[in-house]
Order: C-alpha cells, then sequence, then structure tokens
C-alpha cells in the first residue's frame, strides 16, 4: 500500500507545469516517418499479394482476431471489409471464441490473427480450436520466428523497427503498421472486384457517405399528411396546433 503525498507534495506537484514543444513533436513525427519507411522499404510484396488474393477468393466467412491493441485494429479492419459487401467478415475475440464465440467459424473460414510479437497466449490458445473448426488460419506478426506465425497456414512478416514511444514498448508504431497493411490490402480487394460507388454506398445509408450518395429530394421531404397546410381565409389562431405539431416552423398556404 504507498502513503498519500503531503499536503506540501500536492501542492508543488499540481504548480509544475509540463509543456510539449513544437520540436519535441517534430522529432517525434520524424521518427515515426522513418520507422514508416521502414516497413514500406521492407515489406515482402510477394507475401502481401499472397494474402490480398486470399481475401479476394475467401471462400467463405472471414474473421480478424486479436487482443489488446492489435485487437483494435482487427476489429477495424473487420468492419470495413465487411462494408464493402463482398463477403462476410467479423471481429472474433480470441477470449470469447474459447467460451462459446468460436461456434460462428465453419470449415473453410479464413482467420486472421494479428499480433505484434506473435507471441500472445489467448491467439496461441484459440489455434488449434480454429484448427479443428477446419479454419485457414492466416498470422500477421512482426517479430521473426514467432511461435504464432509457425503454428499458421500463412504468415506475412509486418516489419518493424520499433516504436516511438520512449521505452520502445507502446505499440504506437505496430498498430500504425498493421492498420496501413490491412487497409491497402481491403482497398486492392476493392479495386479488383470494381466496387461500384453505389455498391458501396448500399452499405452506408447513414452519415454522409449515405446521404451524398443515396438519398434523394423524396427520401427525406415531407409527404402530404405531414404538412402543415391553410388557406388563407383560416383564422391564425385556428392554425397554431397545426403550425406547432408538424414541426416545420412554417405554414403552407393553399
Amino acid at each position: 500500500m504507498g502513503s498519500l503525498p503531503s499536503p506540501t507534495e500536492k501542492q508543488s506537484a499540481i504548480t509544475i507545469t509540463i509543456t510539449i514543444t513544437s520540436s519535441d513533436l517534430s522529432l517525434l513525427f520524424d521518427s515515426q516517418r522513418s520507422h514508416l519507411n521502414h516497413f514500406f522499404d521492407r515489406l515482402d510484396l510477394s507475401q502481401a499479394t499472397f494474402f490480398a488474393n486470399t481475401l479476394l477468393h475467401a471462400p467463405a466467412a472471414v474473421f480478424f482476431s486479436g487482443i489488446a491493441k492489435s485487437g483494435i485494429v482487427a476489429h477495424k479492419l473487420s468492419q470495413t471489409l465487411a462494408s464493402l459487401g463482398l463477403s462476410r467478415a467479423s471481429f472474433l475475440s480470441p477470449v470469447d471464441a474459447l467460451h462459446g464465440d468460436i461456434g460462428a467459424v465453419f470449415e473453410g473460414d479464413i482467420i486472421i490473427l494479428i499480433s505484434k510479437s506473435g507471441a500472445s497466449e489467448e491467439l496461441l490458445s484459440l489455434v488449434p480450436c480454429a484448427k479443428a473448426k477446419g479454419a485457414v488460419l492466416v498470422s500477421l506478426t512482426s517479430v521473426q520466428e514467432n511461435p504464432l506465425s509457425k503454428l499458421c497456414d500463412v504468415n506475412v512478416h509486418l516489419p518493424i523497427q520499433g516504436e516511438i514511444c520512449p521505452f520502445n514498448l507502446a505499440p504506437v508504431t505496430s498498430t500504425a503498421v498493421q492498420m496501413i497493411f490491412g487497409d491497402t490490402v481491403v482497398a486492392s480487394v476493392m479495386a479488383a472486384h470494381k466496387v461500384a460507388r453505389e455498391q458501396y454506398a448500399a452499405n452506408h445509408p447513414a452519415g454522409k457517405i449515405g446521404k451524398g450518395l443515396i438519398f434523394k429530394v423524396k427520401d427525406v421531404m415531407k409527404k402530404k399528411e405531414d404538412l402543415p397546410i391553410c388557406k388563407e381565409g383560416d383564422m391564425i389562431m385556428d392554425q397554431l396546433s397545426e403550425l406547432t405539431s408538424k414541426g416545420c416552423g412554417c405554414l403552407l398556404v393553399l
């Protein structure tokens, strides 16, 4: 158990001012750029191409899985692939999978396991269960000769120099690499299928994409029964309820 700081210690801690200078940020951005260039320069395009074609010709469902920050990346990539409407894509939690969710996996499904180290116990525990279901396993890892890559059917190496975290520990570069790689491959699948704007928009009915590509005036206009209508001879007082109940802030005079 720790002890509470004395009032003097607490006060001095509050009065300390910490700032981040533009030069501090500039150094980190330069370092991140260097790390990303390292990835681009050393990525094995033959592995990337094989992975892209695996997604392109997926015969059944595609599951993305990962733990912690890699799990967030896996979740995002599954949503992006699903939004294309080309295949059934979903996120599979490696923890929940061992408690029943693996029931969604069938023979021929593809499970993509994302892990920087390739040594996450949760993913290693999932592998034999997924193999027993007849799934095809693909790992995306950054550490050479890791245990996960040896257990999977296919491995794609995502080269990284390190993390720009002061301790070279927090996944602030490796996750960026995972996201860039995954999103680029999904974009290649989208291009190969020649997905039309209308097809893409059909899966985005809400938000700016849907409003910009799907919705027409007739989809959002008020229909006859919802219009606040009056005649020029009507008394204003009699039309107050019409004015307020239809929520338009106006009356249309016939």
